[in-house]
């Protein structure tokens, strides 16, 4: 069974995701569960000095070529959500048109800081507002950020 819109609809989605697959083909770009954070990496790569790793960490997605290592999240809504407390990191709003937003730049331990209180903070995946990422991000000085490229 099929229906003509959603036909359409996905056939754009999956000729994007290939599009995306041949220009960098060392991420996947899965439709159930990777497909936004790889392109969040993509972003990190491209626009900071970031070096992703050939295989996303649970808690790394690359490093800086000062040797720090940083995760890289994105998200559509108005949430980034994180486990354990990376050593930095670096999350992104997307929006539609293929621009993004900076939400946070800096040390995991300043959100795990700002966090503590909640509980399975640094074990749990967690969401927490992008609004409160970008006060805290405010703060970081320029030497603790990812530097852009």
């Amino acid at each position: 069974m099929s229906h003509p819109q959603i036909k359409e609809g996905l056939k754009c989605i999956f000729e994007g995701i290939e599009l995306l697959r041949v220009q960098f083909p060392h991420r996947r770009f899965t439709i159930d569960g990777r497909l936004v954070g790889d392109i969040g990496e993509i972003i990190a790569e491209l626009l900071y000095d970031v070096k992703l790793d050939e295989v996303s960490e649970p808690c790394h997605d690359g490093v800086t070529s000062s040797g720090r290592r940083v995760q890289v999240k994105a998200s559509f809504q108005d949430h980034l959500t994180f486990g354990k407390t990376p050593d930095y990191m670096l999350g992104l709003k997307l929006n539609y048109d293929g621009t993004f937003e900076e939400i946070y730049n800096g040390p995991g331990a300043i959100v795990r800081q700002r966090y503590e209180h909640r509980k399975h903070v640094g074990e749990k995946l967690l969401s927490f507002p992008m609004s409160e990422l970008r006060k805290l991000s405010s703060d970081v000085a320029p030497q603790d950020r990812i530097a852009k490229r």
